[in-house]
């Protein structure tokens, strides 16, 4: 899992490791870099905001080809999209600019910074605060689509197509946001997406699918929220990827971005 329920929130792993190398990097910037307090103030600052920039222009530069054909889609940046090793970069260019009256302070904080991001690059990829993929494959269980018809899950492997299996409500803002796109995936070929609402009854669900104009072949009822339990899912919306055999690939918690299912589907 890449995300993680604190309470009624559900918190982005990435993000919650940034926050935490964040602020050991201030922590030790007070400690150990000797700066006045202001100076340190706009360096620090300045570098948060730098790095944010510079992180998001680098995730986007490197997934042109998903924002080409909606190019609006670059200005949302709440959503999951930066690279750290750019965000780094660009850090260190600030730093350089923003120190270089004080060269020992500079040398520092580069120091701080790179090790700080390295932190944050390792964590993502051991993420010690995730969890192993909770089911191994198509889990059995059977549940109703809108029209009322029995759908078997492990069947769906049948078609020898990727599986993309999305646990959602009309209540969650995220998977009302992600629904158009995964309308979209769901045309192209050899992928078959499944989105299966959660603890709700069929007329709020049929309504926002008709108000929206949204089709899909697979528009799932899971009212006891079966899926919710078998997939230990921290929230919604959560989405799981399954190859063309029915086996467990990936599994995202919160909003998805074109960019990472273009991934996933290339990959």
């Amino acid at each position: 899992m890449n995300a993680i329920a604190l309470g009624p929130l559900l918190i982005s792993l990435p993000r919650l490791y940034a926050i935490g190398c964040a602020l050991l990097l201030l922590l030790c910037a007070r400690l150990l870099l000797g700066l006045p307090r202001r100076d340190q103030q706009r360096w620090f600052t300045g570098l948060i905001i730098v790095w944010l920039v510079g992180a998001r222009l680098g995730h986007l530069m490197l997934n042109l080809d998903s924002y080409s054909d909606a190019p609006l889609e670059a200005l949302k940046v709440w959503q999951p999209g930066y690279h750290g090793l750019w965000g780094m970069v660009a850090g260190l260019i600030w730093t350089a600019w923003t120190l270089r009256a004080r060269l020992l302070a500079m040398g520092g904080a580069m120091v701080m910074l790179v090790a700080a991001s390295s932190l944050w690059l390792v964590l993502i990829t051991l993420a010690p605060l995730g969890d192993d993929f909770a089911v191994d494959s198509l889990p059995e269980v059977t549940l109703e689509d809108v029209e009322g018809n029995q759908v078997h899950l492990p069947s769906l492997a049948e078609n020898g197509d990727l599986i993309i299996v999305n646990l959602w409500a009309t209540w969650c803002p995220p998977c009302l946001r992600e629904m158009p796109l995964l309308e979209e995936t769901a045309q192209r070929e050899g992928i078959s997406v499944v989105v299966v609402n959660q603890g709700e009854d069929l007329l709020p669900i049929v309504r926002y699918l008709d108000e929206q104009q949204l089709e899909f072949r697979y528009a799932l009822r899971d009212p006891s929220q079966q899926l919710m339990a078998l997939f230990k899912a921290p929230g919604l919306p959560t989405t799981v990827l399954f190859d063309d055999q029915g086996n467990t690939l990936d599994v995202h918690v919160g909003e998805l971005t074109r960019a990472h299912l273009d991934r996933w589907l290339q990959d």
